[in-house]
């Protein structure tokens, strides 16, 4: 599921503090960008801002510029280490705790800057699955909490944020990664809210929506009545008026998605790889049933996903994202196991909590799954062909 974040921003910006330019990123720019233009921090804000040991430099440079603004920055480090251990050397009985510190952080700040931590994919894939789903649970009021604050936000990662381990389960190599990655950050953000308000157009005139793929996939959905949210990295007045879903951001931008209709799903969904947990799931086959998941199976791979989904509440077993990429600057490199949301033409679809995507279900967790090269048809004509956007 993706995080839950949200922002009252312009984020034309980032092509300023990013050019063509290998990777080699000016990091000073890169933080005066985000703080002053994007999220506009203003004198005595109280900013929240999070990242991994792998990118201090970074996030020092937006903790300057924040206080450079007169508000007052807080700076949370992550890393691997710690990571584990706050599994592994915490006891189990602690999982239930909602997290007072947090609660607090919540209600005190006014603004969030998040660089993405991710390293290692499986880095706790031997945590048992009931762990997540108890912390999960137990941070839920925090969350809840979280979306109705009007707390400025941004986030620079999106699946996507160049890493070695990333590059390698990709396929392709960590040039190539970060390539795809600044491309995908530099576009033309008025391009990508163009080509939103197109699908929109023709996604809430449409009753059901059809996903098909010579790997067997054979599913459908209705829509009827759906609330695209387009992600084109700029959060209009409009947007900011329209409530938490119209505050989420994510970077690289380029997706238009929304809740389809509950308990219309039905039909097969076949993946030919995933990853989860560090692991390679081959063939993945999800079979729906009114709305409901009703059989996982896969070739190989599916036992870390199985024990995580079993773990968690019900409702993670209902059909409710549809997701499609609309970002022309990320192609998916020819024999790569490349997988992301906002490709041109790609899909993702989702199980369980929707809410940031403008739905009703309040699961304590969610699940994605990416289809690269599908084809997808509304009331029979077709707007996807084999992954290429019409």
């Amino acid at each position: 599921m993706k995080k839950l974040i949200f922002t009252f921003v312009f984020l034309l910006c980032l092509s300023v503090a990013f050019g063509q330019n290998n990777g080699k990123e000016d990091l000073e720019k890169l933080a005066s960008t985000l703080v002053n233009q994007c999220a506009g921090i203003e004198e005595n804000e109280i900013v929240l801002i999070n990242g991994s040991v792998r990118d201090l430099e970074l996030l020092e440079n937006l903790a300057v510029n924040v206080r450079k603004q007169g508000a007052f920055p807080l700076l949370t480090i992550d890393s691997e280490r710690m990571t584990k251990r706050m599994f592994f050397d915490v006891p189990e009985k602690y999982d239930t705790q909602l997290s007072l510190l947090n609660k607090g952080l919540i209600n005190m700040m006014t603004a969030q800057i998040s660089v993405s931590s991710a390293e290692t994919p499986g880095l706790l894939a031997d945590v048992p699955p009931e762990r997540f789903a108890t912390r999960n649970k137990a941070g839920k009021p925090n969350a809840d909490l979280y979306r109705q604050k009007q707390i400025k936000a941004i986030s620079l990662g999106n699946g996507l944020y160049p890493t070695k381990a990333l590059a390698e389960e990709f396929g392709i190599t960590l040039d190539k990664l970060t390539e795809l990655f600044w491309s995908g950050v530099n576009i033309d953000y008025n391009l990508l809210n163009e080509t939103g308000k197109k699908l929109e157009a023709k996604l809430v005139g449409a009753n059901e929506l059809k996903i098909t793929h010579t790997n067997g996939t054979n599913f459908t959905v209705k829509i009827t009545n759906c609330k695209p949210i387009i992600s084109d990295g700029v959060i209009s007045e409009e947007d900011f008026k329209s409530g938490f879903v119209g505050r989420n951001v994510y970077l690289p931008a380029g997706e238009v998605y929304f809740a389809p209709v509950e308990n219309t799903a039905n039909g097969k969904l076949v993946f030919d790889h995933q990853t989860f947990m560090g692991e390679t799931i081959k063939n993945l086959e999800l079979d729906f049933k009114d709305g409901k998941l009703v059989s996982m199976k896969a070739d190989s791979g599916l036992d870390k996903l199985k024990e995580y989904y079993d773990a968690q509440d019900e409702l993670i077993g209902k059909f409710s994202l549809i997701d499609f990429g609309i970002n022309p600057n990320v192609k998916i490199p020819k024999g790569s196991k490349f997988l992301s949301y906002i490709p041109a033409g790609s899909v993702t679809v989702g199980l369980g909590n929707n809410l940031w995507a403008g739905g009703v279900n309040n699961s304590i967790s969610g699940l994605n799954f990416f289809m690269p090269v599908s084809t997808v048809t509304l009331d029979g004509k077709i707007i996807i062909d084999k992954g290429n956007l019409k």
